[in-house]
């Protein structure tokens, strides 16, 4: 095997398993902070060993077995250093009995990935990571890191933050968990309500880097967005009376009903207004429409992620564009914009206004968004913008726009698409010849 096929499997595969790897060595060591540094160097083995010697049979076996193995590794040296401190306490002439004592009995790789305890594995991992004791920042950072398996660099693009920033809140949550002793376990259900907003954030945010990838070649990482959906449905069991816990299931359900139609077969991006709307998975709208119903029936209220289930209800039911109820779909976004606003609401709102009332009044919006910089950093402004400049027959602005979305762009086939846009304002209006 070539390194580059190998390092592709270890990606892959760590991708997918690297959760229920740390929720199982996290169970069987006890300590999270070593569970994810067991994990790492696990990792760091597979590098090297899968492009050398091939993939293994079990490759998510063969990392739980490694991390283990450093796991023993780790207690034999923490017991022989207890006893040193032990005999030199009594040679100082403190006394006292070695606090040391044999490694504990290792467990095979059987007992320890037990698919019975996965899901188990997976949910007490992300109450650790998003314990009360860390700030919100940390709590998402670090649960992206352990459970979502993205990298700093990708948990940076999606917050709008510095890589470094992201690294430190890790490290910083990791050292403020290990310090206090925080118990590897799902806490009980009377503290299970401070912590499950954290917690619901987290798997919204892993599900759209999933379902929108900053990064990389692929629009679209299914094996982001499945996870993400398989943690909502466990979330959904466990906590059946939260409406917006079946609220952000019914969006993950709405919104991955739609994958099949919004890439080509050459992996490009397909807009809206050309997908093939009988390539949408017709199974998966039934479930988000049947999780939004049962949100709405236990009558507190949608909240911000019911709130967006609404929103892709509307785009699922719908037989064409023309056909979308957009004004319905601006007055959903008006409700998100007051009970959770951000900058991505009002940009989103904007493009609902344009569909609705034209791009005039959407332009309006995005020309505040824009003196505001909340996006600054983000392709997402430009490309609106550029796109509502384009109809508005201003398209030497529009080119600008495109050519700054595509500066900004981090993903091969969003910016593809976005080189499509900018050449086809170009083929309409090209540009004067030099002088």
């Amino acid at each position: 095997m070539t390194d580059a096929g190998g390092r592709a499997a270890v990606a892959a595969v760590w991708r997918i398993e690297s959760a229920r790897i740390v929720g199982a060595l996290a169970r069987y060591t006890g300590d999270f902070a070593l569970a994810e540094d067991l994990a790492q160097e696990a990792l760091a083995e597979a590098l090297v060993t899968w492009p050398r010697d091939g993939v293994p049979r079990n490759p998510a076996g063969w990392l739980l077995t490694v991390g283990r193995r450093r796991a023993v590794d780790a207690f034999r040296r923490r017991a022989l250093r207890d006893d040193r401190y032990a005999a030199l306490a009594r040679e100082l002439g403190e006394g006292g009995a070695a606090t040391g004592g044999p490694a504990p009995e290792v467990r095979g790789t059987e007992q320890l990935w037990d698919p019975d305890q996965l899901d188990d594995d997976v949910l007490a991992l992300m109450f650790v990571s998003c314990h009360p004791i860390l700030s919100r920042e940390a709590r998402v950072a670090l649960t992206l890191r352990v459970v979502g398996g993205l990298s700093s660099d990708e948990i940076a693009k999606a917050f709008l933050i510095p890589t470094a920033t992201v690294q430190a809140r890790i490290t910083r949550a990791k050292k403020t968990l290990a310090a206090a002793r925080i118990p590897f376990a799902v806490p009980p259900a009377d503290e299970r309500a401070a912590r499950l907003g954290s917690v619901l954030n987290v798997v919204y945010v892993i599900f759209t880097e999933g379902s929108s990838a900053t990064s990389g070649t692929d629009l679209i990482r299914l094996d982001l967005a499945a996870e993400a959906q398989r943690l909502g449905r466990v979330l959904a069991r466990l906590v059946p009376t939260e409406p917006e816990v079946h609220g952000l299931l019914a969006l993950f359900e709405l919104t991955a009903a739609r994958f099949p139609g919004r890439t080509a077969a050459d992996g490009r991006p397909v807009p809206l207004d050309q997908q093939n709307r009988m390539r949408w998975d017709r199974s998966a709208i039934r479930r988000g429409r049947a999780a939004l119903d049962h949100a709405a029936a236990i009558g507190r209220g949608l909240g911000a992620y019911g709130l967006q289930a609404a929103i892709a209800e509307c785009h699922a039911v719908a037989t064409s564009v023309d056909s979308t109820d957009w004004d319905r779909i601006v007055l959903l976004y008006e409700a998100l914009g007051r009970l959770a606003p951000s900058p991505v609401v009002e940009l989103n709102r904007a493009v609902a206004v344009c569909m609705a009332y034209g791009p005039a009044a959407a332009l309006a919006i995005v020309d505040e968004l824009e003196a505001s910089a909340a996006l600054a950093d983000s392709r997402l402004l430009p490309t609106v913008r550029g796109e509502l400049l384009a109809k508005l027959g201003r398209r030497a602005e529009a080119r600008a726009e495109f050519e700054r979305a595509i500066a900004l762009c981090g993903n091969d086939s969003e910016r593809a698409l976005l080189e499509d846009k900018l050449a086809e304002v170009n083929r309409l209006s090209p540009r004067a010849p030099d002088r």
